[in-house]
């Protein structure tokens, strides 16, 4: 199992930065332009008020540039504390075992953001894949320091 953590400080209020990063728009924003996760038509966010544990919330595929079909996941949500935290658990064809926990958590600066990953990949060597989604997800929390500001130190 591959475990990685990501965080940075944000200058906007908790409720702003967990309205973005569960909408269709943040989430697109954040992966732009290296991947876009498909959704289906009408969704503008993450249905967390019609959420419940373990049942898949959309079937989403992950295309490379945009355009390229790599990854297939069952997103999937087990755990949320609305506002604050959510834990997702989602079947994908590339990885054995996915999970992605987001917290968002007022501080000093804003707001810090969290990302914990934990995961198994299926085929590809285990070096390229760690190195591959720690790319992804520094490049994540780049795109929301640039959207939100870093927090004031």
């Amino acid at each position: 199992m591959i475990s990685l953590r990501f965080e940075s400080e944000l200058a906007a209020a908790p409720d702003t930065v967990w309205r973005r990063v569960t909408s269709v728009e943040g989430i697109a924003d954040e992966m732009a332009p290296l991947l876009r996760m498909t959704f289906p038509r009408g969704i503008r966010a993450l249905p967390l008020d019609a959420f419940v544990p373990g049942q898949r919330l959309c079937r989403s595929w992950l295309l490379l540039l945009r355009v390229l079909p790599i990854d297939r996941s069952d997103l999937t949500l087990v755990e949320l504390e609305p506002g604050r935290r959510f834990l997702e658990r989602s079947p994908m064809l590339s990885m054995a075992f996915w999970q992605h926990e987001r917290i968002v958590a007022p501080s000093a600066r804003g707001t810090t953001v969290v990302d914990n990953l934990m995961f198994r990949p299926r085929l590809l060597p285990r070096a390229l894949v760690r190195a591959g989604v720690a790319l992804f997800f520094r490049h994540r929390h780049a795109r929301l320091r640039r959207h939100f500001g870093k927090g004031a130190k």
